[in-house]
């Protein structure tokens, strides 16, 4: 019998989970919205409840899956299953056991728990713009960023489970904004998206002119990827200075990651990518100006393929590595 795979996608937005085959094929999805105001044991209960719906869809039981893997959006200590911490959820999944949660529901499967980043990692090397290659490093451009390490074939995961947390690595000590984590000039602060109204803000009192309706008071409610989408097709001034600022960010977190590990791929996904070709370029162009010379063979660096799907599909393939 034909063993399949079950990924789950735990989002602050979205709970997903896909039943696959091997080869990528999605045969069931389930998407949720109503998770985000639950306690960390009634969103367990509901990830049993839709591996069991899907299960039944397909006229299966457990022991047809080769194995579960679910995602979580923060730290996770890997070696244990456990979340350590999370900006996007409830704090009642802090030092939460979240895969032997699951597990008890199918002790019979093996079951995997991961961060997302490292989840999206996987699923652009398996399925996506990664495939072929065993070194890559795969970065999430979000609400928040994030990366996942592939050194053959294999997830870098650190001592506790939290290698790849780039969002976290200081890349201006003078930034005047301070991180969720507390330190100030952290890639977050520089680049993501809970951070762009912020730098929006500082360019408008610079004196910065903008043709979007952007004010200093409605900024936190009007800058965002969309906006900064339109914006930059326009030609916007403030806007097009926003994405400068996360693609230089960004381009001089690649450069750190490339004198690090030497990779031949880097994959950027996330919401903000979407911002279009001018983003992705400006990275490349920063990147390029800071390696200069110390690059012997070129390092290619791409956009994810796999879409919005990647978390889920990243999480169905855990098993697999």
């Amino acid at each position: 019998m034909e063993k399949l795979l079950c990924g789950v996608d735990l989002g602050g937005t979205k709970l997903a989970s896909v039943l696959m085959r091997r080869n990528g094929e999605i045969l069931q999805e389930i998407n949720l919205r109503d998770h985000t105001d639950k306690s960390a044991d009634q969103i367990s209960e509901m990830i049993a409840g839709m591996i069991r719906r899907m299960l039944r869809e397909e006229s299966i039981t457990a022991e047809a899956l080769e194995g579960i893997g679910v995602v979580f959006p923060g730290h996770v200590r890997w070696k244990d299953g456990v979340c350590i911490t999370t900006s996007n959820l409830a704090d009642a999944f802090k030092n939460y056991p979240l895969r032997k949660k699951v597990r008890d529901n199918f002790p019979s499967v093996p079951v995997y728990l991961d961060n997302d980043a490292n989840a999206q990692a996987l699923a652009e090397m398996t399925y996506g713009a990664g495939r072929g290659y065993s070194d890559l490093i795969f970065m999430t451009i979000s609400t928040g960023i994030g990366a996942g390490i592939i050194l053959n074939g294999k997830l870098l995961r650190g001592m506790t489970g939290t290698a790849g947390e780039v969002g976290h690595a200081i890349i201006n000590p003078a930034s005047p904004r301070k991180c969720t984590c507390g330190n100030y000039g952290c890639l977050m602060t520089e680049a993501c998206a809970m951070f762009l109204p912020d730098i929006a803000i500082e360019f408008l009192r610079s004196g910065v002119q903008t043709k979007m309706g952007i004010t200093v008071q409605n900024a936190r409610e009007r800058v965002n990827g969309y906006t900064l989408e339109e914006g930059v097709k326009s030609g916007d001034p403030l806007c097009t200075a926003v994405a400068d600022h996360s693609a230089d960010a960004v381009g001089i977190s690649v450069y750190n990651l490339f004198q690090t590990f030497n990779p031949p791929l880097v994959i950027l996904g996330g919401g903000l990518t979407l911002i279009g070709d001018y983003y992705i370029r400006r990275i490349r162009n920063k990147f390029k100006f800071l390696a200069k010379d110390m690059m012997f063979d070129e390092m290619e660096i791409t956009t994810a393929k796999t879409g919005n799907k990647a978390g889920v599909i990243g999480a169905a393939a855990l098993p697999l590595e």
